[in-house]
């Protein structure tokens, strides 16, 4: 991953200008820190920092076409690159074997029209000197953060960070993730028109071969790279898919021949966490060399001012579960790894939250896996991005395959519903395609585990713990008058309230605010879904735990608490416990 800042159109073109625009992209360093580049064209300027991933000897940036006509800066990698060199763009004589050069080549000969034709994840802006016009475009999911800037001289910013741009910018805003901004065209424009953006209910039948040969086609094209690399094993069903599939596929490989066909995987969590536990029974299945690093509840506490730096929001599922990650970043850099796998998309594809469980009936389901699949920009992808960025570490997500995602959201939502009838937990679908009797992918138990939320699998005390630390930081006063010192997305509790402090400090301006989403949740839910359960608008908290009557483990902790006396729990408690492990879930809505 890298960092790029673009400064077109300025009225200063003058060496101070250059110095100030390099001493901005320095503060994108932490994405880049394998080398730096700049190019200068009339009042055009684009900078880069450089995270070498693939060819790490000479595929530094800013890129060109071969008269250098055209420019390039990318924050991305396009795995269909050597495909796109052996045929369309055949008759090119490349320079590097970068995976990014293949966009000035494309723009050459297609125009606008190649960002269509990019299989990847990527941010870049591209400058064409032959009429001095600018093209700058975002992946399909946004997978890779871009900004958008404009100052007072008329000269628009884009960047990969805001930090980059809020205080040289007038406004600035977040670039829509499948769009392109082009300066022959005035403005922004949506690229990315898959069939299921207009959330018609889909009826394609399930095949869960399918579904699998897709799934394993975007893990293999993520084993591109010239460094060393592993995956994010939380213990998951998804992070663990992940890490099967590669492990399954790495012999033979290209990767393989360099860095050897085992595996690397890496987790968090505090002492005797879910997580811990289940991802190391994991690594063993699949014989992995498996790097798990432990955190106390007070690094982590200590470490929330840096998270929000650089992840560069207030939200509070999105902090909680930046933090864990963020520490492990840095862990998983020391031991020189410079790429990870991770399971990020697959809830939101797959209906994989907990509060799935109620969706009343298929439609609402797929509409609401389309407005997740839309957000995903400002919430998973923007944590999974910046916070192992922070480190100079990439991440790459293979559920948000452009292709993986087609084939998933075209298949008749009924199947992904929660059906306790029928035995079905949330992500059946994903679940059942996996489930080889001849070969297994993963454990039975693992296949099946329920899904367990990143900040509460690192361990529950992670949550309470930070809860507790913000109610010292945090009087009932300061958040009795919350709405007058906060009236944008006004925080609603004192972890929300002290987030957001944090936040004012490094970005203060009213533009950074409006980057980060507000609204109602239930155990990550949209706004929209919480009128599915009406008690759910009494405990508003986007942790897995407040799906309560769902989540097992929050069963274990009632009872645990009844134990101490400072709970209630039901007689029904422990059968209900039994029910829900085996999928039997007593949280149907009737039609």
């Amino acid at each position: 991953m890298c960092g790029i800042l673009a400064v077109l159109g300025c009225i200063d073109t003058s060496q101070a200008k250059r110095a100030r625009i390099l001493e901005l992209s320095r503060r994108l360093k932490h994405r880049g820190p394998d080398w730096s580049g700049i190019s200068h064209h009339d009042n055009f300027f684009l900078a880069h920092q450089r995270l070498a991933i693939v060819d790490p000897t000479s595929g530094d940036q800013p890129l060109y076409n071969e008269d250098k006509t055209i420019v390039v800066t990318v924050n991305g990698e396009i795995y269909n690159h050597k495909e796109l060199r052996k045929t369309v763009l055949k008759s090119h004589k490349f320079r590097t074997g970068s995976d990014c050069e293949v966009i000035a080549y494309l723009y050459e000969e297609y125009g606008e029209d190649c960002v269509d034709m990019l299989d990847g994840m990527f941010s870049f802006v591209l400058v064409d000197t032959r009429d001095n016009s600018f093209l700058a475009a975002r992946d399909a999911i946004g997978i890779t953060p871009l900004y958008t800037g404009w100052g007072l001289d008329g000269s628009i910013w884009f960047a990969s960070e805001m930090k980059a741009l809020n205080d040289d910018c007038e406004r600035f805003e977040c670039f829509p993730p499948g769009h392109l901004y082009s300066s022959k065209a005035g403005g922004y424009r949506r690229w990315y028109n898959p069939p299921w953006f207009s959330e018609d209910i889909p009826s394609v039948p399930y095949n869960p071969l399918v579904l699998r040969q897709a799934f394993e086609n975007a893990v293999l094209k993520r084993l591109m790279t010239d460094v060393p690399f592993g995956v994010l094993l939380s213990g998951g069903l998804d992070s663990s898919l992940v890490a099967a599939v590669a492990s399954r596929h790495l012999a033979g490989t290209e990767v393989a021949k360099q860095w050897g066909s085992k595996l690397h995987t890496f987790c968090v969590g505090l002492e005797g966490s879910p997580d811990l536990k289940a991802a190391r029974e994991v690594a063993d299945f699949l014989g992995t060399l498996h790097h798990e690093f432990h955190f106390t509840v007070q690094e982590g506490i200590d470490a929330i001012e840096e998270v929000i730096y650089h992840v560069e929001t207030y939200d509070v599922t999105t902090i909680r579960a930046s933090t864990p990650m963020f520490l492990m970043s840095r862990k998983i850099k020391s031991l020189g790894v410079k790429m990870v796998l991770s399971g990020e998309g697959s809830d939101e594809i797959f209906g994989g939250y907990l509060y799935f469980h109620k969706a009343p009936n298929k439609e609402e389901l797929h509409h609401e896996t389309c407005r997740k699949i839309k957000a995903l920009h400002l919430y998973d992808c923007l944590r999974a991005n910046k916070s192992t960025s922070a480190w100079g570490l990439e991440a790459r997500v293979p559920f948000l395959d452009k292709e993986f995602i087609n084939v998933s959201m075209a298949i008749d939502p009924e199947w992904k519903m929660v059906r306790p009838d029928l035995g079905r937990i949330e992500k059946w679908v994903l679940r059942k395609a996996f489930d080889d009797e001849e070969k297994p992918y993963l454990p039975k138990h693992i296949l099946y585990r329920q899904k367990e939320q990143f900040s509460d699998g690192v361990g529950y005390s992670w949550i309470d713990g930070v809860k507790a630390h913000a109610s010292n930081r945090v009087t009932d006063m300061m958040l009795a008058n919350a709405k007058y010192i906060y009236p944008e997305n006004t925080p609603a509790t004192k972890e929300a309230y002290y987030y957001r402090m944090i936040f004012e400090r490094f970005f203060p301006q009213n533009a950074a605010r409006l980057t980060v989403p507000g609204g109602p949740s239930v155990a990550c839910s949209t706004a929209k879904a919480l009128e599915w359960d009406a008690a759910w608008s009494k405990n508003p908290d986007p942790s897995g735990r407040a799906a309560l009557g769902v989540h097992v483990a929050a069963y274990e902790e009632t009872a645990a608490n009844a134990n101490n006396g400072t709970e209630e729990v039901s007689e029904d408690a422990p059968n209900k416990k039994q029910r829900l492990q085996e999928g039997v879930v007593e949280v149907a809505v009737e039609s």
